[in-house]
């Protein structure tokens, strides 16, 4: 059977994340930083032959997994599943209006998540189940191959979330997914197993990525 290997990262920094805005569908674009990020990923990544790529079809992930693979021609598959929870009227504001504006749903979407919904927006449970249909299809697809999945912050917990078996309400608690950090699972005759999880021992500048 063999087993199938699955990389996890988030796109670099962008623009929003500096301002602190919420992105959800809305895009904005990678700063310098968030280049950088990306492509110190893409020389983590040099020794580890890549079999296939996906990304959220949002244009920030899209950037970040061609820069992580650089000179490599490996085509990127866009899937939807992958992008980032959809927040609805909250897109486009900054953290600080939204915890004034509507406080009891920024407590939610922060200290239990299970709770979220404004309007126009998905649920974690919705993301969670709309990802993880989406990876299982492409672990199926790949069998005993390597795969990189460049997506957003809410997608990788909740699927680690569900590798570890976590609890929604704990779903922000450490560790923290930084920028491009990177997180591994191997799985075996459909059993996983998290060898890395926010890893960012590839940052070659570690202060410059902690911020945001």
């Amino acid at each position: 059977m063999g087993t199938t290997t699955v990389y996890l990262t988030r796109h670099g920094q962008t623009e929003w994340n500096v301002q602190q805005r919420m992105q959800g569908h809305q895009d904005s674009a990678l700063t310098p930083l968030g280049v950088q990020q990306a492509q110190w990923l893409g020389r983590g990544l040099q020794e580890v032959q890549l079999d296939a790529v996906y990304a959220s079809s949002s244009p920030r992930t899209l950037r970040t997994a061609e820069l992580i693979l650089g000179e490599r021609k490996i085509p990127v598959t866009a899937c939807d599943e992958f992008k980032e929870l959809c927040m609805g009227g909250w897109e486009g504001r900054e953290s600080s209006a939204i915890k004034l504006s509507d406080p009891e749903q920024y407590r939610y979407f922060w200290e239990d998540p299970g709770k979220f919904a404004v309007e126009g927006s998905e649920t974690f449970a919705e993301v969670q189940e709309r990802a993880l249909n989406r990876l299982r299809e492409i672990v199926d697809r790949h069998e005993g191959q390597t795969l990189l999945i460049v997506t957003h912050t809410v997608v990788i917990k909740v699927l680690m979330a569900y590798f570890e078996a976590r609890a929604m309400d704990k779903l922000w608690e450490l560790p923290y997914i930084y920028p491009a950090c990177l997180c591994r699972i191997d799985i075996t005759d459909g059993v996983p197993e998290i060898l890395l999880h926010g890893d960012i021992s590839h940052y070659e500048i570690i202060e410059a990525g902690m911020e945001s």
